[in-house]
């Protein structure tokens, strides 16, 4: 990959020694980043590692306890967003910050609108907003609602927000934890069709594959502290993990070879509507049984959301059975189907896995809390909760900075999972429904999900695995069910799959019959 700099002697970034402290919890303790023009520098760390804190004082949210940061050989002191703007530094959220009922045009522009006279002219904002996506291939519908696009849509809406705004240097944190295999490709395109015109680019991301398809330099950080800084092409996907963790990472699952029992999950004929009101669940069968772990491997939009949001009872079906050791949960509240025997790790932790503003510990019971010994005489039990948390939180490798009493909403989004994955699966129920249940984990915390996962498959438990990463569905899988056009095409077992024959069904090729 060409590393050409207009100058290198100054780069267009750098950030010195930066220290920031929260009480007596060091975040980021002395950490340096050096980043070029026209360079793709990625930040590599654990959960809760310190890299988005990093990015957040550069980009002005946070202000850093010591230490320096440069834009372009200019100290620059950044005490809000509008700072950093100014300096030319777009940054895009893992979480969008996107206002739904809005369209495309109206959120890009939102705060900058151009005006004839006293009027907003909404026709120039929208010429404006066509001419910077085709600038740089960044396509979109100008005038469709946020609310009814993809999420690899709005992630370039969002992008398209920082360019329209004149961002020469852009921050992308964790930019394919939501994304299709194929939306990672286009995204990766477009960062390199962004820097050859001249932009930089940082990207903080735990996808050591995505590192080395789009990365020039990556800096590591381990446990707030600043571990080095090495050029992309002169290492390995080994190399990288290693310096991150600290250790050897494994990326072999051991699974041993088991008879699956009795069915738990029985899908018969499912039907069901998307948001649009389009049926998207078009007679969907499906079983999972004990001792065995399912993948559903598909293309985003397919039906597995809705599939998923049927069985937990998130979403109503139009006709079909949803069997769980017998019992018909169709359409049945989500309690019911709990209070039955299924447990889930959501798609989206922060609407459906977790309340924010509650603490870790009243999480990690969201379900049990009026069970003993959480609750006793319908009064919480403070002392044993708090147990159950430090417990919990050894055990599954979170990390809550300082206390165990934080907002949930405050932790990294890789922690936030990691209390999802505690909770539901000590619930110890007959099915674990993960849905993309390494979003946005280092390769460390995959490691202690995969085991996890493989460890309820183990002791019994129905295991339904519904990821968009395909080397996860195949690597944990006894039986891989593609699904498309809201059908379970085909049924291969895990050991007998490859890459290739299943994107190749996934996208509607060798339809069984």
């Amino acid at each position: 990959m060409a590393k050409e700099y207009v100058d290198m002697n100054t780069p267009v970034i750098e950030m010195r020694n930066i220290v920031k402290r929260f009480g007596d919890f060091v975040a980021n303790d002395g950490i340096n980043l050096t980043v070029h023009k026209g360079e793709i520098h990625a930040i590599l760390g654990e959960n809760g590692a310190g890299k988005s804190t990093l990015m957040n004082q550069l980009y002005g949210l946070l202000k850093p306890t010591s230490g320096d940061i440069l834009v372009n050989g200019k100290k620059i002191e950044m005490s809000t967003p509008r700072d950093a703007i100014d300096a030319g530094i777009g940054m895009v959220h893992q979480h969008f910050m996107l206002v739904q009922p809005f369209t495309v045009t109206e959120n890009i522009v939102l705060g900058t609108e151009p005006t004839k006279g006293v009027q907003l002219d909404m026709e120039t904002a929208r010429k404006n907003v066509v001419e910077i996506s085709r600038r740089y291939g960044l396509s979109i519908d100008p005038d469709a609602k946020i609310e009814d696009i993809s999420v690899g849509m709005q992630q370039r809406v969002e992008i398209l927000k920082a360019l329209y705004r004149g961002a020469d240097i852009l921050i992308l944190d964790e930019p394919t934890s939501s994304l299709t295999p194929q939306e990672i490709t286009e995204l990766i395109a477009i960062m390199h069709n962004l820097v050859k015109d001249g932009k930089s680019i940082i990207i903080i991301t735990h996808k050591l594959k995505e590192i080395k398809e789009s990365a020039d330099f990556c800096t590591i950080i381990r446990m707030g502290k600043y571990i080095g800084t090495v050029d992309v092409d002169t290492v390995t996907e080994n190399d990288l993990a290693s310096m991150m963790v600290g250790r050897n990472v494994t990326f072999k699952v051991d699974k041993p070879e088991q008879e699956p029992g009795e069915v738990v999950l029985d899908v018969k004929d499912l039907h069901c509507l998307d948001y649009r009101g389009i049926e998207i669940c078009k007679g969907l069968n499906l079983q999972v049984r004990r001792g065995e772990i399912v993948g559903i491997a598909g293309i985003d939009g397919n039906g597995q959301t809705e599939l998923v949001e049927v069985i937990t009872g998130l979403r109503k079906g139009t006709k079909g059975q949803v069997l769980i050791n017998g019992v018909d949960v169709f359409n049945k509240p989500p309690l019911f189907g709990f209070q039955n025997g299924v447990s889930s790790i959501p798609a989206d932790r922060q609407k459906h896995g977790l309340v924010l503003d509650f603490s870790i510990e009243d999480n990690l019971i969201l379900q049990n809390y009026e069970k003993e010994p959480f609750s006793k005489k319908k009064v919480l039990q403070r002392e044993p909760i708090f147990a159950h948390a430090t417990q919990s939180i050894e055990k599954y490798d979170i990390r809550p900075g300082n206390s165990e009493k934080r907002p949930a909403g405050t932790l990294s989004g890789g922690n936030q999972q990691k209390v999802i994955i505690a909770r539901e699966v000590q619930n110890d129920k007959d099915l674990l429904i993960a849905v993309n249940p390494t979003r946005g984990l280092d390769v460390g915390a995959i490691e202690y999900v995969h085991k996890y996962i493989v460890g309820q498959r183990n002791k019994g438990k129905a295991v339904l695995l519904v990821s968009f990463e395909l080397d996860e569905i195949m690597s944990l899988s006894d039986i891989i069910d593609v699904i498309f056009d809201g059908q379970i095409v085909d049924s291969i077992p895990g050991k007998d799959a490859n890459e290739n024959d299943l994107g190749l069904k996934m996208a509607g090729g060798g339809k069984k019959a």
